[in-house]
């Protein structure tokens, strides 16, 4: 019998940087904040546009925490810490279904996507390169 609890992953990445955004309409725009009860449609990189998750957005506190549906595959939390000086962006995925195929898709799946996604933001809040995949005939592969 496994001690994994399938049903709840925590990622986590430091990232240096002091970035910060400022509230505005009900169009949610880059440098807005996020509001309890907005709604999303998130689109994948290098995905069709067919490909699409829409969900809302079930706290928000404009600063360090926001909270949302994510369909299927449970509720995500992200929350900034700051710890030993650096901001720690910590992502909580819960409330995964535990048969087989989510284990797989959700668990596995997104843990994996968002290793990568936060990495990502690490390295574009720090000055970095976006290394999301831009060559669409280029399928299967991690930064995608």
């Amino acid at each position: 019998m496994s001690s994994r609890d399938w049903s709840k992953f925590v990622v986590r990445v430091p990232v240096y940087t002091d970035a910060q955004t400022t509230p505005d309409g009900a169009v949610v725009k880059p440098q807005d904040y996020i509001q309890t009860g907005d709604k999303y449609e998130w689109r994948w990189h290098g995905w069709s546009d067919d490909v699409v998750e829409r969900g809302t957005f079930l706290d928000a506190n404009g600063k360090d925490f926001l909270k949302f549906v994510f369909g299927k595959a449970g509720i995500v939390s992200v929350q900034i810490k700051i710890e030993e000086g650096a901001a720690i962006v910590e992502l909580t995925q819960e409330e995964i279904p535990v048969d087989e195929e989510s284990k797989f898709s959700f668990h596995v799946g997104c843990s994996t996507g968002w290793t990568f996604y936060l990495a990502n933001l690490k390295s574009v809040l720090e000055g970095g390169l976006d290394l999301r995949n831009k060559n669409i005939k280029l399928q299967k592969v991690l930064n995608s």
